[in-house]
């Protein structure tokens, strides 16, 4: 068979293709396109793909002259850049007894997450921040998706998030010596030794430092949502990463563990539910964006009363039921950084654009909407001149459907084909 192909082992390992193949034009025929959540709809137009970059931009539906081009015809199709998801779980899916990792071998997450990487990507995605997996599968599934061998969107992987010795990240509801075994080894006490497990996760693969800066909804412990980590040590996290070129997602819901991830330098706040004026002023003067997450709280509220979760986990599901987009509301108002995040995991993979609609409910206009799972989000991971809009040297990262999703952003719940630098996902 690789004989057949033509393919040595190296270039498969390589996850090469040969260059003949690299070098052949992909000619997208556009019915409508656009090209930026700050544009309008353009028309018809015709997209050039070159070794997995946009290569030229046609105004219009001539014909292009290349006898060894590849067409794809989108000509009755709206066509704009991919979407970016800033917190995804593809190595889990929702629901399930939190048991289930004593029996369930970390590899596990590898086959689950190749499944979802699919799923998540013929939902449009095809930039994903994986904010937490578990030990190294995230690792593994980009290579994959890197390299073509699992269809998938661009993953960046932050492997298994930093949290306190027993608080949400970190295994709880067994007895200690079960604990024990269990943990993933990135729990860490004391600014130096947070420091170290930065430096650890670096040297691991880790693209960004995910750490659960407060109490979660999921974890079984019912000690609240505020800080959990001390600011010294979120200030060590914070300088330790930004040292080695990385940034830090902060899981946090309280209030005062916002300010205090935020005033520690802390790049992105995930979920925020809780967050009042004075921690999104102090987001707002560090520049710290929040990432909403509201999918994760429309998913779990669907599974309340089923027997899913324990009971001290239905009791935190309810506490924050009532406060859930309010502060997206405010965030927006003062001008604080609002980007695209969905928490996919916690719901069923697949869903992710339905939180577009849950941000224009909170206050966002729908280009604000698209924006932030665009051109935001791409800012958001230093990659804006890369992903995010369509422009000739940026990644061939686009998806097709029907309609203009300025006037309706449901329109992107419904996505009809997808290409990933330049590889289109079946």
């Amino acid at each position: 068979m690789i004989r057949a192909l033509g393919l040595t082992i190296s270039t498969l390992a390589l996850g090469m293709l040969p260059a003949t193949a690299i070098a052949q034009n992909q000619i997208i025929r556009v019915g409508n396109l656009l090209t930026d959540a700050a544009a309008q709809p353009s028309g018809p137009a015709t997209i050039i793909v070159r070794d997995g970059k946009i290569a030229e931009i046609r105004n219009g539906s001539e014909p292009v002259s290349d006898a060894n081009a590849t067409i794809i015809d989108l000509s009755t199709k709206t066509v704009m850049p991919g979407l970016i998801d800033l917190h995804v779980h593809l190595t889990g899916d929702p629901g399930g007894d939190f048991w289930k990792e004593t029996t369930e071998p970390a590899e596990w997450g590898v086959v689950v997450g190749a499944k979802n990487a699919l799923v998540t990507a013929k939902a449009g995605f095809t930039t994903v921040r994986e904010a937490g997996s578990s030990q190294y599968s995230a690792f593994s599934l980009r290579r994959g998706t890197a390299e073509g061998i699992i269809p998938g969107p661009r993953i960046i992987a932050a492997g298994p998030a930093l949290a306190i010795i027993g608080g949400h990240g970190d295994v709880s509801g067994f007895t200690e010596d079960v604990n024990g075994l269990l943990t993933s080894g990135y729990s860490c006490t004391g600014a130096v030794e947070c420091a170290a497990k930065v430096r650890k996760a670096s040297r691991a693969g880790s693209e960004i430092i995910k750490i659960t800066a407060t109490g979660g909804v999921l974890s079984q412990q019912g000690r609240g949502l505020d800080a959990q980590f001390t600011s010294e040590e979120m200030q060590s996290i914070a300088d330790t990463a930004h040292s080695l070129g990385l940034k830090v997602m902060a899981h946090a819901h309280g209030a005062r563990g916002i300010e205090a991830a935020a005033r520690a330098g802390i790049d992105t706040i995930e979920h925020g539910t809780f967050a009042d004026e004075a921690a999104l002023k102090v987001m707002k003067a560090n520049g710290t964006a929040m990432v909403p997450t509201l999918m994760a709280f429309k998913g779990v509220s669907e599974r309340l009363g089923k027997g899913i979760y324990t009971p001290v986990v239905e009791d935190k599901i309810r506490m924050t039921m009532g406060q859930v987009g309010k502060a997206v509301t405010m965030a927006r108002q003062m001008g604080v950084p609002i980007a695209f995040g969905t928490d996919a995991g916690v719901f069923d993979h697949g869903r992710n654009a339905e939180e577009l609609q849950l941000m224009v409910d909170a206050g966002l206009t729908r280009r604000e909407a698209i924006a932030s799972a665009t051109t935001v989000a791409a800012k958001m991971l230093d990659m804006e001149n890369e992903i995010g809009r369509i422009a000739v040297g940026y990644s061939a990262d686009l998806i097709a459907f029907d309609g203009n999703p300025l006037e309706d952003v449901r329109k992107l719940e419904k996505i009809d084909w997808v290409m990933v630098r330049g590889r289109i996902i079946d």
